[in-house]
């Protein structure tokens, strides 16, 4: 019998603890999700009131989308962009929080997860044909989404590290066998 000190799991990380401690790291990192949602969005504005880029509504259109309705080009429904951009800020502020608790921290966890919130918003404005990929855009369109993402990215990163302790990192599978 080995003692939790000898043994290769972290103390405290039984299996009967462990799935109760990342539903609420998700809990937690859906609002530092929300956080990185609003900073973003203030980030945003202030960026349009010095390059007088509109806003846009691609992502409403994306939601709308997918829950079945065609809205077009020209509509401009604000209150559906508001409700995909704080559930997808909630949603990824979710899995930012799991990260956290597990390890997955820092500077290099903020970079990733800017590739996973780029690709989340590519993959559902793609998928359901409200936006145009990426390689297609403008330079300048591309750096400012990326600019912003990576706003979002870093504030949920550290409002999640800091709220959450990593209580939950394994030492198992540091090897590929």
């Amino acid at each position: 019998m080995t003692s939790a000190k000898n043994s290769s799991r972290p103390a405290g990380s039984g299996r009967s603890r462990r799935p109760v401690a990342v539903l609420r790291a998700a809990g937690v990192g859906a609002v530092a999700g929300l956080a990185g949602g609003a900073v973003m969005s203030l980030g945003e504005k202030l960026e349009q009131a010095v390059t007088h880029r509109p806003d846009s509504h691609v992502p409403a259109r994306a939601l709308l989308a997918l829950l079945g309705r065609d809205p077009g080009d020209a509509a401009t429904p604000v209150l559906w962009n508001h409700v995909m951009h704080y559930g997808t800020a909630a949603t990824l502020g979710a899995l930012r929080g799991v990260w956290a608790v597990t390890g997955i921290r820092g500077a290099h966890a903020d970079a990733w997860h800017t590739v996973v919130r780029l690709a989340f918003d590519q993959t559902v404005e793609n998928v359901t044909g409200a936006g145009a990929p990426p390689a297609t855009w403008p330079a300048r369109e591309l750096a400012v989404d990326v600019l912003h993402k990576t706003v979002f990215s870093v504030v949920t990163g550290q409002v999640a590290d800091r709220l959450l302790p990593a209580t939950l990192v394994s030492g198992r599978g540091r090897l590929s066998h």
